[in-house]
């Protein structure tokens, strides 16, 4: 299996990279429609029409990618293994993980939202959004540069 996926690594490369970026464009949207959202007033028009762009973009194209990231990521660990070797991909990783921690905490929020039980300022949620542009500069440079 491992042969048949090295023949193939650049495809899965590619799968990879389509599957980080849907999945990035929803992490950084996702935070933009709360911060929108929690301007809204409860029950008004505009926020159930957060509610359904919110649950859509987390079910239907946020999640899906994380899963293919996350599956094509593996097997492409699968077929090089010597990568887990690197250094480089070990804070890869972490912040992949990360990333994941923070698509959680945003599935939370979303429920809140859904429920109207949002906590949070526009401000707070503005915040947040730049984490994952931040995970996502360290990914990329552990990915191109191998620093170490």
């Amino acid at each position: 299996m491992a042969a048949f996926l090295l023949d193939h690594y650049l495809t899965l490369k590619a799968l990879h990279l389509i599957a980080v970026m849907a999945w990035m464009a929803g992490l950084l949207y996702l935070p933009r429609l709360f911060v929108y959202h929690a301007g809204a007033a409860k029950g008004s028009e505009a926020s159930e029409t957060f509610k359904v762009m919110e649950f859509k973009l987390l079910r239907y194209i946020m999640t899906p990618a994380s899963v293919a990231a996350w599956g094509v990521g593996g097997l492409m660990l699968w077929a090089n293994p010597a990568l887990l070797m690197a250094p480089w991909m070990h804070v890869k990783l972490l912040c992949v993980v990360l990333m994941t921690v923070f698509h959680h905490m945003l599935m939370i929020w979303r429920k809140r939202f859904a429920r109207d039980e949002n906590r949070h300022s526009a401000g707070f949620y503005r915040r947040w959004n730049e984490a994952p542009t931040i995970l996502m500069i360290v990914i990329i440079v552990m990915a191109v540069v191998e620093p170490f």
